[in-house]
């Protein structure tokens, strides 16, 4: 149990830091598309699917998808920063479209990475 607490933390650290290092390189404006969580969860979604294919067909260990699935992907894409960006421009005057648009934006493209991520990684076990 100690070991997989390790295996997540760490692998949480590093999403956090990819998660910032992305929201200060995509700068938000106010009363736009939040772009900049926007692209994190999306990232964030694709590298869990990939890993999650890689682990279904056996070629990464139980550690790794620790390590990447729920430690990375973790701490680079939160729910709490989903619905804060939704939240946000709902409350903002004149901004509910862009609020639904995000909301339903991230649901589709975060699942299509996802389902990418998972096609990616059968890919590579081919390769």
């Amino acid at each position: 149990m100690g070991a997989q607490a390790v295996f997540v933390f760490i692998g949480g650290g590093f999403g956090a830091i990819t998660r910032e290092f992305l929201m200060l390189l995509i700068p938000q404006q106010s009363g736009a598309f939040p772009l900049d969580i926007f692209t994190a969860n999306v990232v964030a979604s694709f590298c869990l699917g990939a890993a999650f294919g890689l682990h279904r067909l056996g070629r990464v260990s139980d550690e790794f998808m620790l390590l990447v699935g729920t430690g990375f992907c973790g701490g680079m894409s939160t729910f709490s920063s989903f619905v804060f960006g939704v939240l946000s421009e709902a409350t903002a005057p004149g901004q509910a479209g862009l609020a639904v648009l995000y909301g339903l934006s991230s649901l589709a493209v975060g699942y299509a990475a996802v389902r990418l991520g998972i096609l990616s990684g059968k890919r590579l076990r081919r390769a």
